[in-house]
């Protein structure tokens, strides 16, 4: 006798998943639904809807890496389910960490002796990296000001109109006034002259940025390390200087090694850096470093027990991914000095390449610098009739994502499109590029003039890494 069963709905698998209920019928968008689905079922569902997103090596806007070696997805996939706070349990994954500030350290000339550790610490970006940083500098500022009985409850920091939103949460969260140097047209980064200037005895640093995100110019931390030893010798005070490296450290030390910036200078007293921009890691991966232990407040230094041994800490976040950790050192070890100069000097290239193509349609103005970042900031000569908001939407018809963004005050009447180039950007994808422009300007010119587009939700916003 054969014996035969009719499935119930309840079934934990799908014959075919396109002819089941499952995609005929709408799932809750805001409530847990009541029932489960099949694994075939929410996979299906899920990938339907991410393909509508962009796709991210085509995403210009951003700085953050969108391609690594498939040996190092897989190093990465397998170390998923390992926290990376739970030292005691996978004191490997510690030590590669403790490798690559070490490396890091030592690539921003900090002045460490032939067996002396590195001081710093992974994050899972720059964010908090300068929060760690910020805190450290506001912290050891109060501790003076106590111990000179002076008042200690109105910090600053001075900074670039054109420093990234995280700086601003900074200030809020930590109740620190940010001192803002204005940008002008033409000039798009801080003058360290008037930060200076701006500096009081209750600035706790100047924060300068190596690799704007408006334009992707370096400021002069040289110049500015240099008028601030003299105004700390004339006031007897001991301002020091951050460097927010987000986006350039990883890309000056190879490029433009004989640029100082860094540990070098003897005011730089922390650096921050983007493992996973221009470090060339998956987002969720930043790191700070310190240049001497006496400049990171030991009360800032938490030490835990309950996960089997004394762990010193000193982060925002406590549990997390090992898998960038990892990869990092994964870039470090993989690409080496020479890999990682061939990789910068390509991009560099390639933004070189973009560039030229655009100077030749004669209807941009570039207002990005060659030594910098490597992207291509630039405007049109003539946005009477159509606007480089225009250009932006009207490039996402060929795949490209493209911001458009005003500057801020006080330049903020200047509109710019920015082109951010990442190892995985080619120099056919450059050309190509290029030629996408070229065909949306003789659709705008073919167009009649528009009235002043606005967008208030872009206008006077900070861009985001």
């Amino acid at each position: 006798m054969v014996l035969s069963k009719i499935a119930s709905e309840s079934d934990v698998s799908v014959h075919s998943t396109f002819a089941s209920r499952y995609v005929r019928e709408s799932l809750p968008r805001y409530k847990m639904p009541e029932n489960s689905i099949p694994k075939e079922a929410a996979f299906q569902i899920i990938n339907d809807e991410l393909m509508l997103d962009g796709k991210p090596r085509l995403n210009l806007a951003s700085f953050v890496t969108t391609w690594m070696e498939p040996e190092c997805d897989k190093l990465m996939m397998d170390a998923m389910n390992k926290n990376y706070v739970d030292m005691d349990e996978y004191p490997v994954t510690t030590e590669l960490q403790n490798r690559c500030v070490n490396m890091i350290a030592h690539l921003f000339n900090a002045p460490l002796g032939d067996s002396e550790a590195a001081i710093g610490v992974g994050t899972v970006g720059s964010s908090e990296a300068i929060m760690l940083a910020g805190l450290a500098f506001k912290r050891k500022w109060q501790n003076k000001r106590k111990a000179e009985g002076k008042p200690y409850d109105k910090p600053n920091i001075v900074t670039g109109a054109n420093v990234q939103v995280c700086w601003e949460k900074f200030a809020r969260y930590f109740e620190v006034e940010l001192k803002e140097v204005k940008l002008r047209e033409g000039y798009y980064v801080m003058d360290p002259a008037k930060a200076v200037e701006m500096v009081d005895e209750n600035t706790i640093c100047v924060a300068a940025i190596l690799g704007s995100t408006l334009n992707g110019e370096f400021e002069d931390v040289k110049l500015l390390n240099d008028l601030l030893v003299e105004k700390n010798k004339v006031t007897g005070w001991d301002t020091p200087i951050h460097v927010d490296a987000a986006s350039g450290g990883f890309i000056a030390p190879f490029l433009w090694p004989e640029l100082e910036w860094d540990f070098r200078l003897p005011l730089v007293k922390s650096i921050n850096v983007s493992g996973h921009k221009y470090g060339l890691v998956y987002a969720g991966v930043g790191w700070v470093i310190w240049r001497s232990k006496e400049d990171l407040p030991e009360e800032l230094i938490f030490h835990i027990n309950y996960l089997g041994t004394d762990q010193p800490t000193f982060t925002l976040n406590f549990s997390k991914g090992s898998s960038q950790i990892i990869a990092q050192y994964y870039q470090l070890i993989r690409l080496g000095h020479e890999g990682y100069r061939n990789v910068m000097e390509n991009c560099h290239q390639n933004a070189i390449v973009l560039k030229q193509g655009l100077e030749q349609t004669g209807r941009f103005n570039i207002v990005s610098k060659d030594i910098g970042v490597p992207l291509v900031a630039f405007s049109l000569k003539d946005n009477s009739r159509h606007t480089e908001f225009e250009i932006a939407d009207m490039l996402r018809r060929f795949g490209w994502i493209v911001p458009a963004y005003t500057m801020p005050a006080d330049a903020q009447h200047v509109t710019v499109l920015r082109v951010v180039i990442r190892e995985d950007f080619s120099r056919a994808l450059a050309e190509r590029l290029v030629l996408d422009i070229t065909k949306v300007l003789h659709e705008l010119d073919s167009l009649p003039a528009k009235s002043m587009l606005k967008f208030p939700s872009l206008m006077n916003r900070r861009m985001v890494r």
